[in-house]
């Protein structure tokens, strides 16, 4: 029998097997930021250990640093001393660090693929559920808890049960207005929060092979949100373009001797999956959600569902989701009022999501009291933002933007949603308080935040294409 994609590069990094245990994993590429290593750095130096192969560890600060005046003493204390404490680490052990102010500084999630660290065939792990977004390379890269990061820095190695495989298939051509956010929405929509728990997801189809690598990284980094262990998609030309010429990847004749490789990397004709899925691409229009889990989304122009339409299992979160979003079950949500727009994060804070959202502010206006977050993913985000002209498109709608970080996506710096404030936001997850304390996140595509900032309310991107 053949094996899929995932069996492929799982087995190929099997050190070892513990009876009716886990597997026991090599690593090629560890990511660390500020907030998940500083205990697995102490835990390390406790048991008279240093890092084993630092030059497969790669640092940056994102989840705590602000996104304005960078040169500046960070002012939260607890943010000071984790980014602090990232920057002595990485020194002490040898690993590389692009800290505040570095031309490489970014999202972790952003920066590995921009630079050229992640590649076809890895494996590749992150204090960080958002691992996922490196799947889209045909990687397997999955995110663990601190002590499986401090076993990743004394061996490279990791022990990890081995998931059971899914593929889910998206045929057709995406309408216009439609993105890759709007698609992994729809999955979540159809398949709830936990419909992939226990799985690593492969996708596939045409509407994914269509896509561009940062369309298909947005879909790999919300894997996760649908309870799965991973995401990734098969490697093809668009893979190899990307990643030719980058910072840190194969050059030269190296490139070509890993390109051979790479074009292995595909689930065989005949490769079994524990369970699949089959979606069309011409059902997804423009989405957003309405509850506390990205599970809880709809069509953008649907309404909320009935209370009886809600099995009766799940009935009490979803009313308690609609409780603190303060909406009732079919209501309509287009014209609703937002305070807040988010857009970026290590889903949509790429080159990509930027054109979008200028697509629809060139020669428009930002809504008086709408405030907004705009936020690149990293440095080169921000200069290309800047050499595509995408800035003063910004200026001109009145738009702030600011300097690169994880922001408002986790509310674990500066840029927090006030209490009760409505908020159209680009970024991966919608529970309670996520952007801040009382805050209500709606998520929906860099397009659909874009008609957002426009009108003052949640409008269908369609309206302006």
């Amino acid at each position: 029998m053949g094996k899929t994609l995932f069996d492929k590069i799982w087995d190929s990094h099997v050190v070892s097997e513990i009876p009716d245990g886990p597997s026991i994993l090599y690593i090629d590429r560890q990511f660390i930021h500020e907030v998940t290593s500083p205990q697995a750095f102490t835990g390390l130096e406790n048991r008279g250990r240093s890092v084993f192969r630092p030059a497969q560890i790669t640092a940056t600060a994102d989840h705590n640093i602000p996104t304005m005046d960078q040169h500046l003493p960070i002012k939260e204390q607890l943010s000071a001393f984790q980014v602090q404490k990232l920057k002595d680490n990485c020194a002490r052990h040898g690993i590389t660090y692009y800290g505040l102010g570095d031309e490489f500084n970014g999202i972790v999630h952003v920066i590995g693929p921009e630079l050229g660290y992640t590649q076809p065939g890895m494996t590749i792990v992150c204090g960080d559920s958002h691992t996922s977004t490196h799947g889209a390379f045909g990687a397997v890269a999955f995110g663990v808890g601190t002590s499986e990061v401090e076993m990743v820095f004394a061996s490279q190695c990791i022990m990890q049960p081995k998931p059971k495989r899914m593929r889910i298939t998206i045929n057709g051509d995406l309408g216009k207005g439609v993105t890759s956010k709007d698609l992994i929405l729809y999955v979540l929509s159809k398949l709830t929060a936990s419909g992939a728990t226990g799985y690593f997801i492969e996708y596939a189809g045409t509407a994914i092979t269509n896509m561009s690598m940062e369309a298909r990284m947005t879909v790999c980094n919300m894997s996760i949100e649908l309870g799965a262990r991973g995401g990734l998609i098969a490697p093809d030309e668009k893979t190899f373009a990307y990643v030719k010429g980058r910072k840190y990847a194969p050059q030269g004749a190296d490139f070509d001797v890993a390109l051979e490789k790479w074009k292995q990397l595909y689930s065989d004709a005949d490769a079994k999956f524990d369970k699949e899925f089959t979606f069309d691409a011409n059902d997804i229009v423009p989405m957003i959600t309405y509850g506390t889990n990205p599970g809880l989304g709809m069509k953008i122009s649907d309404s909320i569902p009935s209370l009886d339409s809600i099995d009766s299992a799940s009935k009490e979160t979803f009313k308690k989701a609609l409780d603190y979003m303060g909406f009732v079950p079919e209501q309509s949500l287009l014209g609703k009022e937002i305070d807040w727009v988010f857009v970026g994060s290590c889903t949509n804070g790429r080159i990509e999501d930027f054109r979008l959202l200028a697509q629809v502010l060139k020669g428009r206006k930002k809504a008086p009291h709408v405030n907004t977050y705009i936020v690149p993913g990293s440095y080169l985000v921000a200069q290309q933002i800047k050499e595509e002209g995408i800035d003063k498109i910004l200026a001109d709608a009145g738009v702030e933007l600011r300097q690169p970080g994880c922001s408002s996506c986790l509310a674990m710096n500066e840029d927090k949603v006030p209490p009760g404030k409505y908020c159209v936001a680009t970024s991966n997850r919608n529970f309670e308080g996520r952007q801040g304390p009382g805050a209500r996140t709606i998520l929906a595509s860099p397009l659909t935040a874009a008609a957002a900032i426009v009108t003052g309310k949640i409008t269908d991107p369609r309206e302006f294409l």
